[in-house]
């Protein structure tokens, strides 16, 4: 095995290393001085430099069109100017800042969105400039920003892979979720907008069911329970009466008035005259 513990960068030129003893041999003014790179760079900074050439030439195209969309419609050369140029000059300056993030290994996706948004803006002051029944006119004018964006992110995400070796979520991706959620909802109203038009009855019903259940209403303030006494039982229901009837305590009659009261008690004949006799023995005793 070699005696150098080396952890050297790759590529050409020299490098420093330590013996196993400790000897340290510094022989890379390059990686001392903190300029070592990793491979690829020179060619992510070339497609940088380039993207900088294809936005510089797809700014041109886009702001004559946005020049005249704007021309026309104020009739002033320089406000029509600056007014055109607004998008596409934001386009360029979220550009800088999510490349200078991803080169510090930072997230750039707010800058990320801010570029699509910039750049569908753009794409529609465009398509007001072109001629609306040309499909070939539309595409000329609308997709030079769209283009752009795209270029413009997936430069960002190789810069950002090629610091950190992740990957960061395209906006594209996210732009496209969204895109399709709201077709699904859309299609959706169209197949319910059909289905009322076709059973109007229940499928009002139905949506009245859905927003009820939605939108339920606040419920009744709880109040504050009182005691209540629980109800006699039906032994002591008949003992009550029994007690305020005239013969209370006759033996004689009292199979009688056990009859007699059993019905208001909710019982039968035999269980009252039991009751009315358990009655009379407790007195007695």
């Amino acid at each position: 095995m070699n005696d150098l513990d080396i952890d050297m960068p790759r590529g050409r030129g020299l490098f420093e290393v330590s013996r196993a003893n400790g000897e340290r041999l510094v022989t890379n003014i390059r990686r001392l001085a903190g300029d070592e790179r990793p491979s690829g760079s020179a060619l992510v900074s070339a497609a940088t430099i380039l993207l900088g050439l294809l936005a510089a030439g797809l700014f041109v195209v886009s702001l004559a069109a946005q020049y005249r969309y704007v021309f026309a419609v104020k009739h002033q050369s320089l406000p029509s100017a600056i007014e055109a140029v607004g998008l596409d000059a934001g386009m360029a300056v979220f550009s800088l800042l999510a490349l200078g993030l991803a080169m510090a290994g930072q997230s750039a996706r707010i800058e990320r969105a801010l570029i699509i948004v910039c750049a569908v803006a753009s794409a529609g002051q465009n398509y007001a400039a072109a001629d609306v029944t040309s499909p070939r006119s539309v595409a000329a004018y609308v997709v030079p920003p769209l283009f752009l964006a795209l270029v413009v992110d997936r430069v960002v995400a190789v810069v950002r892979r090629h610091v950190l070796g992740d990957a960061e979520r395209s906006v594209w991706a996210t732009v496209g979720r969204c895109a399709a959620a709201g077709v699904r909802r859309l299609g959706l109203v169209l197949l319910y907008t059909l289905r009322l038009t076709l059973a109007p009855v229940s499928t009002a019903a139905g949506l009245r069911r859905v927003v009820l259940n939605a939108a339920p209403l606040p419920g009744a303030p709880v109040q504050e329970e009182q005691a209540i006494d629980p109800p006699p039982t039906k032994k002591a229901a008949l003992l009550a009466l029994y007690r305020e009837h005239a013969d209370y305590g006759n033996r004689e009659v009292a199979a009688k008035v056990a009859a007699e009261l059993a019905p208001a008690a909710r019982l039968s004949a035999g269980t009252a005259r039991a009751y009315v006799y358990a009655e009379l023995e407790s007195r007695a005793s």
